[in-house]
């Protein structure tokens, strides 16, 4: 009787386990290793003679539009040209105001204060919309260019920011609002349905549900100008090594499945993961999309816009899109702290160049560290085809512009 009874024990916790690994998911079965690398490029503080290192295509020329302002985040033109400004670490949103076409801001007003984590903007149709980690909210645009204070709330709980808290939104050509929900860690299957997507909200209801999943945090994403396609920039995996995973350029479309976290790039399997659950990676994988267009690892895209047609755009630039490098703190070697101009060609891209250059300096030869005085973070387009970049690590925000 009592080799009975440890018998059924032995299996009852057999069975259990099976039961817990179906659920969890089994080990990889290939030991794997990384290299994880902490190298932040040395911070230099922003001085006016700065801005004649950097650099622009030939044709353009860069100058300061304003500085001293903390930590600017996305940028939005207003109806009258106004750029606003969000700052998260500030709790606020900035309008600047260029009085006399200089391209220059000379007044600035704090339109509201106190949204604690404000990221994502928008407007339509004569409301500001604004989003942090778990809240949507909306406000009435005046004439002015201020907000009426009484602002509605009309989503509040949208998953906790965990790491990726910076939310973005944008209406598409459809009417509806689409918000990108970064993951809540770096590399774990994610608990929360609602992580690692970009959300579709009604905006007759608020309802929300999942366009896309297995994006691990696309921060910069739009539609293209000619084709209608909504296109984003996902950020890749950390702790996996100096050249791997690449960031991604994907072609985002409703029920798609991007990878993320068993795989990268054009369906590159992530063999640190464990298995899905009642499923391997390899099998899983066949129903995701791959990415259409990659760049180097933890360049770490943030703001993403294409070029529309406008007045002082060029037409070989019309339908090409800008993306902000903020740059990397987990590579030997110091990338991104750029803007570059991806080149689409009948609606897909066909390669990239550089559009603002020179932020990333040699540092001091005894620490064989490199240096950096800006952080391209946010991004948009003037109707007169004036370019702004923010820089949230010094304050500054840039206007380029076409001079001939």
């Amino acid at each position: 009787m009592k080799v009975t009874l440890q018998l059924l024990l032995s299996y009852f916790l057999l069975w259990g386990n099976t039961i817990a690994f179906a659920q969890r998911g089994l080990p990889p079965k290939e030991k794997t290793s990384t290299r994880h690398v902490t190298k932040y490029a040395q911070h230099l503080d922003f001085l006016p003679f700065m801005v004649k290192m950097l650099k622009v295509p030939d044709g353009w020329e860069v100058n300061v539009a304003a500085y001293g302002l903390g930590k600017p985040r996305m940028l939005y033109m207003g109806p009258n040209n106004e750029l606003y400004v969000t700052r998260r670490d500030g709790t606020d949103v900035l309008m600047l105001k260029d009085m006399n076409g200089d391209n220059q801001f000379e007044n600035l007003t704090t339109v509201l204060y106190d949204f604690k984590g404000v990221h994502g903007i928008t407007i339509k149709d004569g409301w500001m919309y604004l989003c942090n980690n778990n809240e949507l909210r909306r406000y009435q645009l005046k004439q002015d260019g201020t907000l009426n204070n009484d602002g509605e709330i009309l989503i509040n709980d949208m998953p906790s920011g965990g790491q990726h808290p910076n939310r973005t939104m944008e209406f598409g050509p459809d009417g509806m609002l689409y918000i990108s929900v970064g993951s809540l860690c770096n590399d774990c299957k994610e608990s929360d349905k609602e992580a690692a997507t970009i959300l579709q909200v009604d905006p007759k209801t608020w309802k929300r549900t999942l366009y896309a999943s297995g994006l691990r945090n696309t921060i910069g994403f739009d539609w293209h100008p000619l084709t209608g396609q909504l296109w984003g920039v996902d950020n890749g995996g950390d702790a996996k090594g100096n050249k791997w995973p690449p960031e991604e350029l994907n072609h985002i479309v409703k029920g798609g499945v991007y990878g993320y976290p068993f795989a990268y790039g054009k369906k590159e399997i992530d063999r640190s993961r464990e298995d899905p659950a009642g499923n391997t990676k390899e099998e899983w994988v066949k129903n995701t999309q791959p990415s259409v267009y990659e760049f180097p690892a933890h360049m770490a895209p943030i703001g993403f816009r294409f070029f529309k047609t406008s007045i002082n755009v060029p037409l070989d630039h019309v339908d090409d899109a800008l993306v902000c490098w903020h740059g990397s703190w987990n590579r030997s070697k110091p990338v991104g702290f750029k803007v570059q101009r991806i080149k689409f060609e009948n609606g897909q891209p066909i390669g990239e160049e550089d559009f603002l250059t020179g932020f990333l300096k040699p540092g001091f030869p005894l620490m064989k560290r490199k240096a950096r005085f800006g952080r391209p973070a946010g991004i948009t387009v003037s109707n007169t085809g004036v370019v702004y970049v923010s820089d949230d690590a010094n304050g500054v925000i840039y206007a380029i512009r076409k001079t001939k």
